[in-house]
């Protein structure tokens, strides 16, 4: 069965964004290191899952820097060519190169895709799509990639008690700390 991985940049108060969606906060001068570390996460990635929001704005900045000779690299051209899955209540078709709409419920959708023959997948979102993987228990591994800012408010992905174990950490120099969970099921 393939993984489905989740990546997301949090505050070390727990937020994905400000209350109004803010990302100022997020630290996006990564090193050399972090790059590896995503590249290597990424990897084994042949399909990335979106809800809508985050969809409209990272295709077509994924898109963009893949045709860009000043930014055309390795990453680019992953997040660019990998297929992908939009979730949406709203939409009823998507205009994306190698992007498709969710066609039946989140759970449903999911699982089929988790079933099938092929590598990990990954799911990138804002915090009502990420809260709904982890509220119906479909991310097999959680990277957060925490960044050195505390928001005092926002909007947080984890609305239950939850428990997990840690995997696996590593600091880098440019302040963010890469922290690699599995939920523990509750008992």
């Amino acid at each position: 069965m393939r993984k489905l991985k989740l990546q997301v940049q949090i505050s070390i108060d727990g937020y994905i964004a400000g209350p109004n969606g803010e990302m100022d906060w997020m630290i996006w001068n990564w090193d050399d290191e972090l790059n590896q570390y995503v590249t290597q996460l990424t990897e084994p990635v042949d399909l990335i899952l979106l809800g809508r929001k985050l969809a409209e704005g990272f295709i077509d900045a994924w898109a963009s820097m893949a045709s860009n000779p000043d930014t055309a690299d390795a990453g680019a051209h992953k997040m660019n060519d990998t297929p992908k899955v939009v979730f949406s209540h709203t939409l009823k078709e998507v205009q994306w190169p190698r992007t498709r709409l969710a066609q039946e419920d989140l759970v449903t959708e999911i699982t089929k895709l988790k079933s099938q023959e092929g590598k990990d997948i990954i799911a990138y979102g804002g915090a009502t799509f990420v809260s709904s993987l982890i509220e119906n228990d479909l991310i097999d591994e959680y990277h957060l990639l925490l960044n050195p800012s505390a928001l005092g408010a926002g909007l947080p992905i984890f609305k239950d008690k939850s428990n997990f174990r840690l995997i696996h950490s590593t600091a880098f120099p440019c302040g963010i700390v890469a922290l690699k969970y599995q939920r523990i099921p509750n008992s």
